[in-house]
């Protein structure tokens, strides 16, 4: 069976349906009772907001959280400021199942938490809290290991990435987190990202008595600046590119040396993603070209990959969000916009899962000092712990009813195959005739 092919979730219901049943109802037991401390846990995050791997007070917080819940913590796992708390059931006759939750952490230079992180934090340990409680004292149908892991610097860097190539996600099964924005939908068009530093050198001198024996590198940011805005006609319509010039020289009566650019290339694939790349290197080899300018681009960061969509998932947190009251938008223009971008685009190549963005109360727009002071107000909490109790239900699906995660692997790998053809230019045609004959969990 092909990508082409639509594959419905099965319909076949948990062998112990009023078990499952009691199951969430007692996750989401738990969250309530544990809803003082989340929230403390969240607004000690929020009060001291850290750049990507600096989030030691963060680290310190989440870490002793679970400790003191007997959770197993691993508190410097494979980075210095990232974690991993795991659970497990008791032993069953079935294999294990794996489930993951991510928690992150990192806040903005000047504005803080204006994308929520301390909220992402809190509904990942809300959600594993709850799953674990809610399978203490029954016997699931099969093992379950809960893992937490503490993913820093989403914001810049790519934690997530440092750990999967550490092999952080390779046994997992699925892997949830959420993330606070405008509306409760279970899906959004997060794309790839690529961060480019460009560095002009050129030669100082003394710009009112000898302007001609100077090299003018903050000519050459202006032009490279000025080149990519001309190429914005001729961009895809799924493209951006957005930059700063973060040096621009030191003072006016000396020509600048040294400038220094920082541009985001996002687009929806890896493909597109590339062929923008080369476009902007011309854009900025061009200015080094026209000022006699040196350049150097460097990236410093890992790239980001787009989010795999997962229908099976999405509908059934969709349909646990509708039992809890969320209210998910069908506006199109919100649906099909593009979205930022995040490094949980990676684990969805490595794991199936999910990256829902959940309301928080507010109409304030992420990456604003307004959103800061919304991630903070206890406005937000209800609809933190609401999304956190969605997701421990979603895992309870998976955990008591074999063919859903059976439909999730399904649709996993259907996207990732069909995510490589994109990448590679397979036709339809050929995709056809070397599909395989399906998929196996």
């Amino acid at each position: 069976m092909g990508p082409d092919t639509e594959h419905s979730v099965p319909g076949t219901a948990p062998a112990d349906m009023p078990l499952l049943k009691r199951c969430k109802e007692r996750a989401s037991d738990v969250i309530d009772e544990e809803s003082g401390q989340l929230h403390a846990l969240s607004l000690g995050i929020w009060k001291a907001p850290e750049l990507a791997y600096q989030e030691h007070t963060a680290h310190h917080l989440l870490t002793s959280f679970f400790s003191s819940r007997a959770w197993d913590v691993h508190t410097h796992f494979h980075l210095d400021t990232a974690f991993r708390a795991q659970w497990t059931s008791p032993a069953a006759d079935s294999p294990r199942l794996h489930v993951g939750f991510l928690c992150e952490y990192d806040a903005l230079p000047e504005i803080g938490h204006a994308c929520g992180h301390n909220l992402i934090a809190e509904v990942g340990a809300a959600a594993a809290l709850g799953l674990r409680g809610a399978l203490e004292g029954v016997r699931p149908p099969r093992q379950v290991q809960i893992t937490v892991l503490g993913t820093p610097a989403e914001e810049d860097g790519g934690g997530k990435v440092d750990l999967i190539k550490a092999g952080a996600f390779k046994d997992m099964d699925v892997v949830f987190m959420a993330h606070p924005a405008q509306d409760d939908v279970a899906y959004l068009p997060d794309v790839a990202v690529h961060d480019v530093t460009v560095k002009y050198y050129g030669k100082a001198s003394h710009a009112a008595a000898y302007p001609w024996e100077g090299i003018n590198a903050l000519d050459a940011a202006i032009l490279a600046y000025n080149n990519i805005s001309v190429l914005r006609q001729q961009m895809k319509p799924s493209w951006r590119v957005h930059g700063v010039i973060k040096n621009g020289g030191v003072k006016p009566n000396i020509i600048p040396s040294y400038t220094e650019l920082e541009f985001y290339l996002r687009a929806p694939s890896r493909r597109d993603l590339a062929e923008l790349q080369k476009k902007a290197s011309a854009c900025f080899n061009a200015a080094a070209t026209a000022t006699a300018c040196k350049v150097e681009i460097c990236s410093y960061s890992h790239d980001y990959d787009n989010v795999l969509p997962n229908k099976t998932l999405a509908k059934a947190y969709t349909e646990n969000g509708k039992q809890l009251g969320m209210q998910f938008t069908t506006d199109d223009l919100v649906l099909n916009a593009l979205s930022g971008s995040t490094d949980f685009g990676n684990v969805t190549f490595e794991v199936p899962g999910i990256h829902p963005y959940f309301f928080i109360g507010s109409d304030a727009l992420n990456h604003t000092e307004e959103y800061t002071k919304a991630a903070g107000s206890e406005e937000a909490q209800y609809y933190t712990l609401r999304t956190g109790k969605a997701l421990a239900m979603t895992a309870l699906d998976v955990i008591f009813n074999p063919d859903l995660l059976e439909s999730i692997c399904h649709d996993w790998k259907n996207m990732k195959q069909l995510e490589e053809e994109i990448n590679t230019g397979l036709t339809k045609k050929s995709r056809e005739s070397s599909s395989g004959a399906g998929c196996s969990c």
